[in-house]
């Protein structure tokens, strides 16, 4: 299985050449693929916050279609939960000294729970997790 951080799924929402070749790329690797829950939290919370700040109606219309589009995009994805093992693994790895943003943690624990390859732009910081395979496909 191959999961895809929230860089990844940017790429691929861009439509740009360089998503492109990453959906190309994951079509002849013949794998199961799919993002997490953790890269979804992140993009809606950044919707959320940008409509927060707007104040006006008018403005809010477009962050409101934006918004809207992500919700969409992310139902056509396969979006794995945050589940008791992978939060078990977590809290080891917390314990064990591993310093990681939260969010990214969780999103390697929930690769490492599935036995997946995390593919990621950010290998320096993900590189801190033992075991996890991690790649960068861009």
């Amino acid at each position: 299985m191959l999961i895809l951080d929230t860089d990844h799924l940017t790429e691929i929402d861009r439509g740009l050449a360089v998503g492109a070749r990453l959906v190309q790329r994951l079509d002849q690797a013949g794998e199961e693929v799919a993002t997490t829950i953790i890269s979804a939290e992140e993009q809606l919370r950044g919707w959320l916050a940008q409509i927060g700040r707007l104040q006006d109606p008018f403005r809010e219309v477009e962050a409101y279609r934006r918004l809207q589009g992500r919700l969409s995009f992310f139902a056509a994805w396969n979006v794995l939960p945050w589940t008791r093992e992978a939060a078990g693994i977590f809290v080891r790895l917390r314990g064990g000294g591993i310093r990681l943003g939260s969010m990214d943690l969780k999103i390697a624990c929930i690769a490492l729970s599935l036995g997946a390859t995390l593919l990621t732009r950010n290998l320096k910081h993900f590189g801190k997790v033992p075991q996890l395979r991690a790649e960068n496909w861009l």
